[in-house]
């Protein structure tokens, strides 16, 4: 079993007065720090903030009748989940969810909000799926899998189509990996239309199963990672034999390189991505130079991020960029001292954010007082001003944040 152009395309006559276009939109800032000519192509802009409900609704689509009125299941850490959520709803279908245990909030919530019943079982999406698969032969139902299903691959390829019309001169397309259904869509579609194109794939260091699965290797995967959505540890079967040929290559990307690539995403693009959504341009940040000169198409999957965790990425970011320093000060401990410190500090161009006085420790003489600032400032050469400004003032200091700059 496979899934050709002309299955594509039927999903795309299937869903196409239901799902829009996505936007494909130029990227100046990562072009230049990359030295290719980049474009973003959005999947963040559809109603469930994911590709996901482009296979999922040309699943739904295709079931037949007496199947539509059992309902159906499906097993996700989440996107995939809302996608399913989302249209089996508003088509009338019934819908339960089985998502792990340790899914983010956000995801569990609007999956609910979507309409469905959801079942939280198992630490991992092989747990989720074992168990998912037991409750729909109890009741009956039909399970979408969310990707090793030809009509949900083809739903995913609908991308490849778009992305042949919105960029004539495309020469490379970057797209996430996690069981292997978008990209495995995509590239029947890209290689059908623009057989010169190069596809390549992108999956966390921690679980880099379709690129071990590929090469014959043991599968080994596993591990904490921001980028959920792709942390699959078992690569679809279909894609897996799909993608057999089609790609230039696999690039692994850790951690750090996802979470600076969230936070470059929303800081000089404006654009809110997932983990999973933002590993494709955390590879071509970490290997510009096979896309140097290139038209280069890079697939943003989905934005829900968790709030809580977007927002410790964005003051991380502010730490790393430099832009926000805790620095350690020493004072006399005497009516005033604190308020010259403060002085100092506002007349040196910084924003104190958070101040913790402290007297009581012993490692602190018992005249002496130590006090921790959180403080705003412009970059790293400000942060050495601001120190100098205070030893010159008398007051002993020193950066208690390290970051890049060598400081």
């Amino acid at each position: 079993m496979t899934v050709t152009i002309d299955d594509i395309r039927r999903a795309a006559e299937l869903i196409g007065g239901t799902i829009a276009l996505s936007p494909c939109i130029a990227a100046p800032r990562l072009s230049q720090k990359s030295g290719a000519d980049v474009h973003l192509k959005l999947e963040t802009v559809h109603v469930t903030g994911s590709f996901k409900e482009r296979g999922a609704l040309a699943r739904l689509l295709t079931l037949a009748p007496e199947a539509a009125r059992a309902g159906v299941i499906a097993m996700s850490a989440g996107n995939h989940a809302q996608g399913v959520a989302c249209h089996a709803t508003r088509l009338g279908i019934p819908a339960t969810i089985v998502m792990p245990e340790g899914t983010p909030f956000t995801k569990i919530e609007r999956t609910e909000d979507f309409g469905a019943r959801v079942l939280l079982h198992g630490r991992t999406l092989a747990e989720a799926r074992a168990f998912a698969w037991q409750v729909a032969d109890r009741d009956g139902l039909t399970f979408v899998h969310p990707y090793d299903d030809p009509m949900v691959v083809a739903g995913q390829g609908t991308i490849g189509l778009e992305l042949a019309e919105q960029l004539p001169g495309l020469d490379d397309v970057i797209v996430p990996i996690g069981g292997g259904g978008l990209i495995a869509g995509i590239a029947t579609a890209i290689r059908a239309l623009r057989p010169q194109v190069r596809i390549w794939g992108v999956q966390t260091a921690l679980y880099p199963a379709m690129r071990q699965a590929l090469a014959g290797a043991p599968v080994s995967a596993g591990g904490d990672t921001l980028a959920e959505g792709i942390a699959v540890a078992e690569p679809g079967r279909l894609p897996r034999e799909m993608l057999i040929g089609l790609l230039e290559d696999i690039l692994l990307v850790d951690e750090g390189a996802i979470e600076r690539a969230v936070h470059l995403l929303i800081d000089q693009q404006k654009i809110v991505a997932e983990g999973a959504g933002a590993a494709p341009v955390a590879a071509l940040l970490a290997n510009p130079d096979p896309f140097r000169g290139r038209q280069v198409a890079v697939v943003i999957g989905g934005g829900n991020i968790d709030d809580r965790l977007l927002a410790s990425i964005l003051m991380r970011g502010l730490v790393r960029d430099g832009r926000l320093i805790r620095i350690r000060i020493e004072l006399n401990d005497a009516p005033g001292a604190l308020s010259r410190v403060t002085r100092l500090v506002a007349d040196a161009g910084g924003n104190i954010v958070e101040i913790y006085h402290q007297r009581l420790f012993f490692d602190v003489p018992v005249k002496r007082a130590e006090v921790d600032a959180v403080v705003e400032i412009r970059n790293f050469r400000h942060a050495e001003l601001l120190v100098k400004a205070l030893v010159d003032g008398g007051f002993p200091t020193r950066q208690m944040t390290y970051t890049n700059s060598g400081g």
